[in-house]
C-alpha cells in the first residue's frame, strides 16, 4: 500500500459518482448511502466509517480504484453501519473481542459473501469466505472462530469493530447521525429491502435475512421464559385451600370451635431435561442456569425443584437446590411424555413442569389435570408442541 501524498486532493467528483452508482444500482440502500458524511483523511489507508456515519476516505485509494469498484466499497462500508457491527462486537466475549482486526475480518466475510453473490466488483484483496474455505451465509459471530490464525484485512473503522481508529474525529457534530436516527435508517432500509425482494428485483439472501431480523426481531427468550414461569407460579399460588395444620386466629373468639386457615402454598416445580443423543450439553447448561435464576427470583428453591433426566426413560430424578447439583444422564431415544408422567406421578405433584428439549418428541395428548407445562424448545425446525403447552423457543 503506498503512502498518501500530502499534496494529493480527494477526487470528490469520482467518489460521489461511485456513491451515485451504488445508490442507483441498489436503490434499497440509497437512503443509508446518502446519510454518510465524507471526511477526507490522510491517515486512513482506504475507506472506513465510524458509528456517527462519517466515512473517512483516502485520496490515493479513490485515485487507484475505478468507479465500479468504488461503488462496491461504498456498499461494503454502509453495510457495517446497517448491520450494527460495532454494537454486536461489544457483545462478544472479551477473549474474542480483544483482537479487533480479526473481528473486522469476520465482519467483512459476513458482508462480502452477499456482495460477491450480488456480482459486486470488490477489490482483489477483499475478504472472501469461499477463498478461505469457509461456508457462505454466516454471521460474523459464526465466522470468527472459523477464521485461520493471524488473519488480517483492511481496517474498516470503529463502526465495524468498535475500537476507536486514529483517524476518528472527536465526538459528534451537526453532520453526524445519532443513535435514534441510525435505528430509523436501519428500519427504513429493511422495509425497502423487503419491498424490493417482493418485486421483480433481485436482493441477496443475506440482506433479506437481515431485513427480516430488523422488522421482525427474534423474541428475547429469557424474558419470555421469565414471564411464563412467573405466570405459572402466580397461577399455582392462587390455588389456596383450607388447612387445619395452622388453625385460624379467629378460633380464639369461638370457644370449642377450631376454624381452618387459608393456605397459599409455594408451588413445586419439575424440570424435565431431554438427554437424548441430539441434545447439546452447552445449550442445556445455559437454559438450566436461566431457569434456576428465574425460580430463585420468584422465591422457589430449596427442595421444591425436581430435575428429571429423560430420553426414552427417566434415568435420574432428584430434588436440587442449585444447578450444580443437577445430574444429566441418557443418550438414547426421545419421549418426553415419560418424563412428564414421572414428574406428576408423585403424592404432591408439581404446580408446573418445565421441559427442556429440541422438540423432536411426542407430547401428551391432552392437558394435565393438576400441572401446567412449559416447553423450552432449543434450536429450530422442530414441530410445535400442542397449543395447551406454553412454548418458549430458545436459540441453539
Amino acid at each position: 500500500m503506498t503512502e498518501s501524498q500530502p499534496d494529493r486532493k480527494l477526487d470528490r467528483t469520482k467518489l460521489l459518482a461511485a456513491r451515485f452508482r451504488a445508490a442507483t444500482d441498489r436503490p434499497y440502500l440509497a437512503a443509508a448511502l446518502y446519510s454518510l458524511t465524507v471526511v477526507e483523511s490522510q491517515a486512513v489507508p482506504t475507506m472506513a466509517v465510524d458509528k456517527h456515519w462519517r466515512c473517512y476516505v483516502s485520496a490515493d485509494f479513490v485515485d487507484r480504484l475505478p468507479v465500479a469498484q468504488l461503488a462496491a466499497v461504498w456498499l461494503h462500508e454502509v453495510a457495517h453501519l446497517l448491520r450494527d457491527h460495532h454494537g454486536r462486537a461489544s457483545l462478544l466475549p472479551p477473549a474474542l473481542r480483544r483482537d479487533h482486526h480479526r473481528v473486522n475480518v469476520a465482519q467483512d466475510a459476513e458482508i462480502n459473501d452477499d456482495l460477491l453473490a450480488d456480482g459486486q466488483p470488490l477489490p482483489a484483496d477483499r475478504v472472501d469466505p469461499a477463498r478461505l474455505g469457509l461456508p457462505t451465509g454466516l454471521l460474523f459471530e459464526q465466522y470468527l472462530p472459523l477464521l485461520p490464525a493471524h488473519i488480517h484485512s483492511q481496517d474498516c473503522g470503529s463502526a465495524a469493530h468498535g475500537v476507536a481508529s486514529p483517524w476518528d474525529l472527536p465526538g459528534s457534530d451537526a453532520g453526524s447521525v445519532s443513535d435514534v436516527e441510525s435505528q430509523a435508517l436501519r428500519r427504513s432500509t429493511a422495509a425497502s429491502i423487503r419491498q424490493a425482494a417482493r418485486g421483480r428485483g433481485s436482493v441477496p439472501d443475506g440482506w433479506v435475512r437481515w431485513a427480516d431480523g430488523v422488522l421482525e426481531p427474534v423474541i428475547d427468550w429469557r424474558r419470555a421464559l421469565t414471564g411464563a414461569i412467573r405466570e405459572a407460579a402466580a397461577w399455582a399460588a392462587g390455588a389456596v385451600d383450607y388447612t387445619y395444620q395452622r388453625p385460624s386466629r379467629r378460633s380464639a373468639a369461638l370457644r370449642g370451635v377450631v376454624l381452618p386457615r387459608l393456605r397459599q402454598p409455594v408451588p413445586r416445580v419439575a424440570v424435565v431435561v431431554d438427554t437424548s443423543g441430539s441434545m447439546d450439553e452447552e445449550a442445556l447448561a445455559t437454559a438450566l442456569a436461566e431457569i434456576g435464576g428465574v425460580l430463585r427470583a420468584v422465591g422457589i428453591g430449596g427442595n421444591r425443584v425436581t430435575v428429571l433426566s429423560c430420553d426414552a426413560a427417566v434415568h435420574v430424578a432428584r430434588r436440587v437446590s442449585t444447578v450444580g447439583e443437577v445430574v444429566l444422564a441418557g443418550g438414547g431415544g426421545t419421549d418426553m411424555r415419560i418424563g412428564i408422567d414421572a414428574a406428576v406421578a408423585v403424592p404432591d405433584p408439581p404446580a408446573f413442569v418445565i421441559v427442556l428439549t429440541d422438540g423432536y418428541t411426542p407430547w401428551p395428548g391432552e392437558p394435565l389435570v393438576r400441572s401446567r407445562v412449559i416447553a423450552g424448545v432449543i434450536g429450530e425446525g422442530a414441530p410445535e408442541p400442542p397449543p395447551w403447552i406454553t412454548t418458549i423457543h430458545i436459540p441453539a
